[in-house]
């Protein structure tokens, strides 16, 4: 897996740099560091030396050095090598961002990025317990979603799943939302908890069974969770009392109307969830 870790200034860079480190580790491949200076940026907003703080981690690391606007540099790179992943610290509020500008840079790059971004913000600590967010969108009553159904997970799962240890912990949220429940769905189904609903064997029941099972079968410990409301509401509340060290959510391809709303969801998340964010 090619790994690319950028830093430009943000002040989520040390962050990044861990836990980059961390999972670079458990890849194949040598990571590319990408150094960025944008181009209004003070001299120190670059954190020097971070190329010997991967070396001293034990890491072989390609370094690169440009100077410009981040995103367009971090997507333009991530397009050119052929990256399977692209790390980054958050960028907002960050003196070396324009702030006449109308989109951060995580989600500039996210919007046009060719692979999974993982947006980091908070404390540097190990990955051990994840919340993949998993909408079923082809399900009818699932409403808008947020995840691209069974593709986004199953990317995550035979791709990104072996960057993280395998005594890391994953539940697997599940949001129903009552506004945009179809007609076919009970009002019990609106409360009922994952087990009922996988007992029951309804369609979200189905959904989330399957994704345990998948999991399960790469030997990472996984359960399911169901949260009733609003899709953003959920998640960041799901994410918060349950101290997860990572969201995993879902960046969609679709076209009109319906892109910008998921876009819209997908965004909301990356700038309220106040911990590391994996764009799928």
């Amino acid at each position: 897996m090619r790994i690319l870790i950028a830093i430009y200034g943000s002040a989520h860079d040390k962050a990044a740099l861990y836990l980059g480190a961390r999972l670079a580790l458990r890849s194949a491949s040598p990571p590319t560091l990408l150094t960025i200076r944008p181009t209004k940026a003070k001299p120190s907003a670059v954190p020097p030396h971070a190329d010997d703080y991967l070396l001293n981690m034990g890491l072989k690391v390609e370094q690169l050095h440009r100077s410009g606007e981040p995103a367009e540099l971090i997507v333009g790179e991530a397009t050119a090598g052929g990256y399977d992943l692209i790390i980054l610290g958050d960028g907002q509020d960050n003196g070396v961002l324009d702030r006449v500008r109308s989109t951060p840079i995580s989600l500039r790059i996210i919007r046009h990025s060719p692979c999974p971004a993982l947006i980091v913000k908070g404390a540097s600590h190990p990955v051990q317990r994840i919340l993949l967010c998993d909408s079923g969108a082809e399900n009818p009553s699932t409403g808008l979603g947020l995840v691209d159904g069974p593709s986004c997970f199953q990317r995550f799962t035979r791709q990104l799943a072996s960057l993280f240890a395998e005594d890391a912990e994953i539940t697997v949220l599940h949001v129903m939302s009552q506004m945009s429940a179809g007609p076919g769905v009970r009002g019990q189904q609106l409360r009922a908890r994952a087990g009922e609903l996988i007992q029951e064997h309804t369609p979200e029941g189905e959904l989330l069974a399957r994704d345990v099972q998948t999991l399960e079968h790469a030997h990472l410990r996984t359960h399911a969770e169901v949260r009733h409301g609003l899709v953003v509401d959920e998640i960041r509340d799901e994410a918060r009392s349950g101290d997860y060290d990572l969201v995993v959510i879902g960046a969609h391809r679709a076209r009109g109307w319906r892109r910008v709303l998921l876009e819209d969801l997908t965004h909301k998340l990356v700038l309220q969830l106040d911990r590391p964010v994996l764009v799928v």
